[in-house]
């Protein structure tokens, strides 16, 4: 049988949250540079080309950041935004590069999902949007 300080020394004992992301220490984004850009294949049962980047962070941490799209400009000493979130199927990639922040150019010809790849919204062709209903 258990005493009732022993009761509440386990009552008062909680549980840590651990950080998905510790490296960003509670930021939502940081800066950082690029040091090399490379391809990695991922676990199984997928099987592609996934183009990540080893990044060393302003707060001097080094991580693994996916770069998402088609294509991309990432070239050694560039500089990107590193967000949370990197590729599911990629072992030790937790974070993934904004896409035109920084030297990343954004994708071009995006029509849907745009603010994922820094795409601006096509203004050609496009009717003025009206204010008011006309009856």
């Amino acid at each position: 049988m258990s005493t009732i300080y022993q009761l509440k020394r386990k009552l008062s004992l909680k549980k840590k949250q651990h950080s998905r992301t510790p490296a960003l220490k509670k930021c939502p984004q940081v800066k950082g540079a690029v040091k090399k850009a490379r391809i990695v294949t991922p676990r199984k049962p997928n099987s592609a080309r996934r183009p990540v980047a080893k990044v060393i962070l302003n707060n001097k941490k080094r991580v693994t950041a996916h770069i998402p799209g088609i294509g991309h400009n990432i070239r050694s000493h560039s500089s990107v935004l590193v967000r949370g979130g990197g590729a599911r199927d990629l072992p030790g990639v937790r974070y993934s590069c904004v896409r035109g922040v920084y030297d990343f150019v954004g994708l071009i010809n995006k029509k849907r999902r745009r603010s994922i790849y820094g795409a601006k919204q096509d203004t050609k062709g496009k009717k003025p949007r009206r204010k008011f209903r006309i009856k």
